[in-house]
């Protein structure tokens, strides 16, 4: 990617611009929240052009896939949507896709057709193992100037935040 196309990507989705006035050691929490949404905004967008143009797939499907790769006898297809956030209409839009293109199979479980448990065929397991090494692979590059100390140290201290949120989440419950 050149310095333009990089400097293009970066602008379209830099949502830190909202507090670019703000003085070092302002706005903390609001500055962390706003770097790591552009982060996961900047590689998302470059993850979802990779998959249309490598594999003619979109993050939904790869997502689907992803989670029927884990679950050899399947999911049913309520379970399906609540691990991958699609509302159940686009899970059924999705899975006629992926049925469509021999990567997943439906069945209905005793002759309940509310009950319906997607699986992986053999060629998508197959398919879905070549895109899991290739999103690997690109993550790899889009990270590579940041070296395994700090790849350490940053999610190590990721995950503080995402535990202060989440204890703050279940405190709020209650």
């Amino acid at each position: 990617m050149s310095d333009n196309s990089l400097d293009l990507a970066t602008q379209a989705v830099d949502l830190e611009i909202i507090v670019d006035r703000a003085r070092d050691g302002q706005k903390l929490q609001l500055r962390l929240w706003l770097r790591m949404l552009s982060i996961t905004k900047m590689i998302s967008q470059e993850i979802r052009r990779r998959l249309r143009i490598e594999f003619q797939a979109t993050l939904p499907q790869f997502d689907i896939l992803a989670q029927l790769y884990r679950e050899r006898d399947g999911l049913r297809l309520g379970e399906l949507s609540r691990r991958t956030m699609v509302t159940n209409g686009n899970i059924t839009g999705l899975a006629d896709r992926l049925e469509a293109d021999g990567l997943i199979v439906r069945e209905i479980l005793d002759g309940d057709r509310r009950v319906t448990v997607a699986k992986l065929t053999k060629q998508g397991r197959e398919t879905f193992a070549e895109m899991a090494s290739a999103h690997e692979g690109w993550l790899r590059e889009l990270m590579s100037d940041v070296d395994q100390d700090t790849l350490a140290l940053v999610l190590s201290q990721l995950a503080t935040v995402k535990n202060s949120a989440s204890r703050s989440l279940v405190e709020s419950e209650d």
